[in-house]
């Protein structure tokens, strides 16, 4: 059936077919812009012939104005191809040279486009394809290429269940869950700020060994009055869309924690006031009322954060392979490969090469459209929807 949708075809449609005694096999209906396509796959009618329910349906569509098509055929519907992916194109705005590129692209693979709906139409377009016949990992590599020649970001995950069984969220803090360096911000009160942000930027690149990079900054913030503290707080800028990813994955049941090469005298104070679940960073050592210029206990480091995603899963009680990990810099990449989706947020190039997914737009919260969920669920969490996902 074909047509502007109202209330009540889909009753009348099934309404007049109870009159021929079919079974319903299979149904599929979708409503775009205003304009219904209904399928049904129904049984050979056994009160009467084919040609009486054609003529039936038929009038009855007209009676409505609609457009009816009906055919006959053995069997059930050709099953869908072999390995299943959700692809997700976020553009701002998503042009249509880059959906033909990225369409394009899948029918290279092999792949079928299923389905395709829209996530969200702010503060980017997202939208999903629902795609089989292909495996996900090429399809990934693929589109990963494509993505980058058209400047378009895609998501390319595994269809399934566990998609919705992600449960655990674990980010970056600088330059991710915040726009600072919170070094830098440190170091504008000690008058080292630009030796600070040239270490910083190396390290972030990869070029210089994070734990060494640490202390040599450290190190520049030795007789700062611990007075400071309070201030870089005050001063700490939360990316666009931080609150909102934090606030609906809260809302919708999961767990959510930061891992930061910074300080825990910021990231504890994050933690309060966001609802965090977990918070690890380094601790900035303070005695007698002033900075000393080291860091006490564990060093958090590329390889203690995915340590630490590790842990805190299983604090969570969640598998591995349900987790997403969210960051930026080269110290990121184990934690963004150890968890079951890596998103590479506002990433240096290193980073968006080696991550599952990159997001170039400046909103924290466009990472939700990557897990399937849309605005409107955003909406609905915000205004104090229990558990949407269950």
């Amino acid at each position: 059936m074909f047509g502007k949708d109202r209330p009540g075809i889909t009753a009348g449609l099934f309404d007049t077919l109870a009159a021929y005694s079919v079974d319903v096999v299979d149904i599929e209906q979708v409503v775009s812009r205003g304009r219904l396509v209904l399928c049904a796959l129904v049984t050979e009618p056994t009160v009467a012939s084919q040609g009486e329910l054609r003529a039936t349906v038929h009038s009855w569509a007209e009676s409505m104005k609609l457009q009816a098509e009906i055919i006959s055929g053995t069997g059930d519907n050709r099953p869908r191809g072999e390995g299943r992916s959700h692809v997700t194109v976020l553009g701002h705005p998503l042009t249509a040279e880059q959906t033909a590129a990225i369409a394009a692209s899948i029918a290279g693979t092999g792949g079928n486009i299923d389905r395709i709906f829209r996530l969200a139409k702010y503060p980017v377009t997202a939208v999903e394809f629902a795609v089989s016949g292909c495996e996900t990992e090429p399809l990934r590599t693929a589109l990963a290429t494509e993505a980058h020649a058209v400047g378009v970001d895609v998501a390319v995950v595994s269809a399934g269940l566990h998609r919705r069984a992600q449960r655990l969220v674990v980010m970056d803090v600088d330059s991710t869950l915040i726009q600072d360096e919170v070094i830098e911000l440190f170091a504008a009160h000690a008058g080292c700020e630009d030796k600070v942000a040239e270490v910083t930027a190396a390290a972030m690149r990869g070029e210089l060994d994070f734990e060494q990079s640490l202390h040599a900054r450290v190190e520049l913030l030795a007789g700062l009055d611990a007075s400071v503290v309070d201030k870089v707080r005050a001063e700490v800028r939360l990316t666009p869309g931080a609150r909102t990813l934090i606030r609906t994955l809260k809302r919708l049941g999961y767990q959510v924690g930061v891992v930061s090469g910074g300080f825990t005298q910021v990231t504890d104070d994050l933690k309060e006031k966001l609802g965090l679940d977990f918070a690890q960073a380094n601790t900035l050592e303070i005695v007698d009322g002033r900075l000393t210029g080291r860091v006490t206990g564990e060093i958090v480091d590329r390889a203690g954060k995915a340590r630490l995603l590790r842990r805190f899963a299983e604090e969570a009680g969640v598998p591995l392979a349900q987790t997403v990990a969210i960051g930026d810099g080269a110290n990121d990449l184990d934690m963004l490969n150890a968890a079951g989706l890596g998103v590479a947020f506002n990433a240096k190039p290193v980073v968006r090469r080696a991550a599952d997914t990159a997001v170039n737009v400046p909103f924290l919260d466009t990472v939700l459209y990557l897990l399937g969920i849309t605005r409107e669920e955003v909406e609905a969490a915000d205004g104090g929807a229990e558990d949407l996902l269950h």
